[in-house]
């Protein structure tokens, strides 16, 4: 289920958040110190939607014009919903704040935390996965999360990944050039079988013939 939610600006700035219970919030301490890492290393190229998996939980983020929406679900809950939970918010806050409002230099941390009544609202009626109008959502193909990027935590906070796009393209490129050489090495041996196995099987002849004639 998804557990707790933050809008935060790119530039670092909390916009509103769930107000969540004291077991939650004790609960999900880590995870929240965990989003404000990844919220400071959001840059203008980073990716608009990313997965984060960190042991129990995935931290999954949505960016839609220069505001982040990221929420912490249990690992096992729908990739899918999340992001549609996601895209639930984000539309219903560019409707209840305008742009010149929410980017304006003179906004406080949590300004807009009257919003959290939507997002109580919302997020019960994607806690159960097997309600009908959730069903109908994760069988939306046109909600494909399969090319969303997903990093783990610990390369994030130790191998210093990146949340950029040209960042996960280099790894994508490094993980399909690994595959390639692989690929080639499996053609090149299949080529050399194919031309050498005529040759091979008919010296197994001639030896099978010289031993059944001479000995």
């Amino acid at each position: 289920m998804v557990q707790s939610t933050i809008i935060t600006r790119m530039d670092g700035m909390p916009l509103a958040a769930t107000v969540d219970d004291a077991q939650v919030e004790e609960s999900l301490q880590q995870y929240k110190e965990q989003a404000k890492m990844i919220f400071r290393r959001l840059g203008p190229n980073a990716e608009p939607k990313a997965t984060i998996e960190s042991g129990s939980h995935t931290l999954h983020y949505l960016i839609q014009d220069g505001v982040c929406y990221l929420c912490i679900c249990e690992r096992s809950y729908p990739r899918k919903l999340a992001f549609t939970y996601l895209s639930d918010i984000a539309a219903e806050f560019n409707t209840s704040y305008r742009y010149e409002e929410v980017h304006s230099p003179t906004v406080r941390p949590y300004q807009f935390v009257d919003f959290d009544t939507f997002m109580q609202r919302t997020k019960r009626t994607y806690q159960d996965t097997r309600a009908t109008q959730n069903l109908d959502k994760l069988n939306d193909d046109l909600k494909d999360v399969t090319r969303v990027m997903t990093k783990n935590i610990e390369d994030l906070l130790y191998r210093g990944d990146s949340l950029d796009k040209m960042g996960d393209m280099s790894s994508r490129l490094k993980q399909d050039s690994a595959k390639y050489k692989k690929a080639a090495r499996r053609i090149n041996w299949d080529l050399l079988i194919r031309q050498y196995a005529p040759f091979g099987a008919l010296g197994f002849i001639v030896i099978i013939f010289i031993y059944w004639r001479f000995f």
